[in-house]
């Protein structure tokens, strides 16, 4: 193998690889002794299909297999050699004829371009200084939260008769959806149980059964929104003939034992315990998430080097796209709304830039640590990413553990994860008291 340097730019390297015909047509003839004891040809006795007769009948398809093992093989040798590790898959092309390559008439020359890693020193983590602001949970805090617990068990009873309903009280009812005064499929239903106040009926139902009464009999009219999902109906006005059955109003249950003993728990105090514990945990989260972000802050400020502009590339068109879907769905940031393609194309640019080179920091503390994510925490991630697909699980993980790429995504958050921990661990973390509000809100950008 012969290997020419042609390019030395930065991170950009490009080489011109060459492997003699002579090369690969010993790896031919060492292949066809290798198969041609399994062999079973018409005309022959078993395994004893002459070696000739192999290579004329499958001689170029055998090379063919060769020459991608050989490239592979290679290109991989060529950046073992000069200790060269790559940002990304080389780009290989090949400079001979292939097909003259596979008979045998000309050596194998390819091109290889490629990123490389930037090199750069890490310093020491134990001397970064951190603040953590972590929340005490309060009383206060768990009678709240156990009465949005309460609120969110309201049992109905019906009101006294000929009471009329309010918003926030249930209505049994059957109705019959018309358009045209003809009912339309999926528009009808018997003793349906509707919470007025919602918003899960199309705007204006639920309104216009403000102040029915009990065996009450009325009709609504309504038009479809525009984006309706049947475009059948969507934009379409249409007549519901109702008929109350029941008024029912909200009663919160009483906050006591009973109500703990509902959830399977033996008394409130145990129900306040499991909410307080609860509590805890999401401050802890949000604690470790802004101590997470200052210590990402001051990674970022610490360290410049170039950066390999594919992975910047590759990074924010990612970040684009998700912009470009948000877009679309009208979620955009007011800051986003009044800034210009090019003004955002810009900082999202920058947002790449520092996402490209936070991850190569983490990245090279994990590797001096020694910091590997074993296939049970894969295997546990990937179980809990194809737990959000009920009843289409096995079907997620074949895709992952198949799909070129894919379980990367799966490791990479567990391996930041990993080395975020570690560097916690190395460094002088200082908890600071602060309010539940002050730990809730969200930092800029």
């Amino acid at each position: 193998m012969e290997v020419k340097e042609t390019k030395s730019e930065g991170l950009s390297r490009a080489f011109e690889v060459t492997i003699p015909a002579s090369e690969l047509s010993e790896k031919l003839d060492a292949k066809i002794e290798e198969i041609r004891p399994q062999m079973k040809l018409k005309g022959f006795r078993p395994g004893k299909v002459p070696a000739a007769h192999v290579k004329r009948m499958y001689g170029k398809s055998i090379m063919g297999d060769i020459i991608q093992e050989v490239v592979t093989s290679t290109s991989q040798e060529a950046l073992d050699e000069r200790e060269l590790r790559p940002a990304q898959q080389p780009s290989i092309e090949p400079v001979s004829d292939i097909e003259k390559v596979a008979a045998g008439e000309e050596d194998l020359t390819y091109t290889m371009s490629v990123e490389i890693m930037p090199e750069f020193e890490t310093s020491d983590v134990s001397a970064l200084e951190l603040e953590r602001p972590v929340a005490e949970v309060s009383d206060e805090q768990v009678d709240d939260a156990l009465g949005r617990l309460a609120e969110n068990n309201n049992k109905y009873e019906p009101r006294r008769k000929g009471s009329k309903a309010k918003d926030g009280d249930a209505v049994v009812m059957d109705f019959v959806g018309k358009i045209d005064d003809e009912a339309f499929e999926g528009g009808s239903a018997e003793n349906q149980t509707i919470v007025l106040g919602q918003g899960r009926f199309i705007p204006g139902f639920e309104e216009q059964l403000v102040g029915v009464k009990a065996e009450e009999e009325t009709e609504l009219n309504v038009t479809f929104p525009e984006d309706y999902p049947s475009a059948d109906l969507a934009g379409k006005e249409a007549v519901f003939e109702v008929k109350v059955h029941e008024v029912r109003e909200p009663k919160t249950p009483e906050i006591d034992d009973e109500f703990a003993q509902n959830f399977g728990l033996e008394d409130l105090e145990a129900l306040k315990k499991v909410i307080r514990e609860q509590i805890e945990a999401e401050h802890a989260s949000m604690s470790r998430g802004k101590v997470k972000r200052a210590l990402l802050d001051k990674l970022d400020e610490e360290y410049s080097f170039e950066l390999p502009e594919g992975m910047v590339e590759a990074e924010f068109n990612q970040i684009w796209s998700q912009f470009e879907r948000e877009k679309e769905a009208g979620n955009l940031d007011d800051e986003d709304k009044d800034k210009s393609e090019d003004e955002l194309k810009v900082d999202y640019k920058k947002i790449a830039e520092r996402r490209v080179r936070l991850g190569l920091v983490l990245a090279e503390i994990g590797r001096k640590a020694e910091l590997v994510v074993s296939e049970e925490e894969v295997a546990r991630a990937l179980n809990q990413e194809a737990s959000r697909y009920p009843g289409q699980e096995a079907q997620i993980i074949e895709f992952y553990r198949k799909t070129p790429g894919a379980l990367a995504q799966i490791r990479a958050p567990i391996y930041e994860e990993k080395v975020v921990d570690h560097i916690l661990e190395q460094a002088t973390v200082t908890d600071t008291t602060v309010s539940r509000e002050e730990l809730e809100k969200e930092d800029d950008i």
